[in-house]
């Protein structure tokens, strides 16, 4: 986890935090996408994967879906984090693939606003990704479960979906430009 963007004006008056979930599905490139808002913004960036529990984990690793409820405390943890970060004025931007409405729903409940960025792609794209990864335990064999759980961004949930084919770069640049994120000059570590 890292970054450290207080919301602060020139005067030092607090601001509105700012609070990104960049979600899709596993291989569709949050991690590498979040920490580019990152990077360029200062906010502080958490990959969602390390909160799960090693029973979660190693269920992955096997090969088993997780199911809904080992996901909500997972969930819960999420929203705590964000939560504790904007009560010390830090605005973040999570990796988390939040796949149905009601993970996103429970997500808000943390920080006053959550927006979403959803890496949308092609499942062949996003197979072929996953199957040259190394070192990460959520096997392609999930995909499959994961696009069938999918539920897309609704008209009326605050974010935007863009196309996952687009080279990071790319991604990142709108993320940051159609969210107004701006850029931040600060750095640092954020606690979990």
């Amino acid at each position: 986890m890292t970054g450290d963007h207080r919301a602060t004006d020139p005067a030092g008056r607090r601001q509105p935090t700012r609070h990104v979930i960049v979600m899709g599905v596993s291989g569709s490139g949050k991690t590498t996408v979040a920490e580019g808002i990152s990077a360029r913004t200062g906010l502080a960036f958490a990959e969602a994967d390390q909160f799960h529990s090693e029973s979660s984990v190693a269920r992955m690793r096997a090969g088993v879906p997780l199911d809904d409820a080992a996901r909500w405390p997972w969930l819960r943890d999420l929203a705590d984090w964000m939560a504790a970060r904007d009560a010390e004025n830090v605005s973040t931007v999570l990796a988390c693939s939040a796949l149905k409405r009601a993970y996103r729903d429970l997500l808000r409940q943390g920080p006053p606003t959550v927006d979403f960025v959803h890496l949308d792609g092609p499942a062949e794209v996003i197979r072929e990704r996953m199957s040259q990864r190394a070192g990460h335990y959520m096997p392609a064999s999930l995909l499959d479960s994961q696009l069938a759980i999918l539920e897309r961004l609704a008209p009326d949930e605050p974010g935007l979906v863009l196309d996952g084919s687009l080279p990071p770069d790319e991604l990142v640049a709108a993320a940051v430009d159609r969210l107004s994120l701006g850029t931040g000059a600060h750095s640092g570590r954020a606690s979990r």
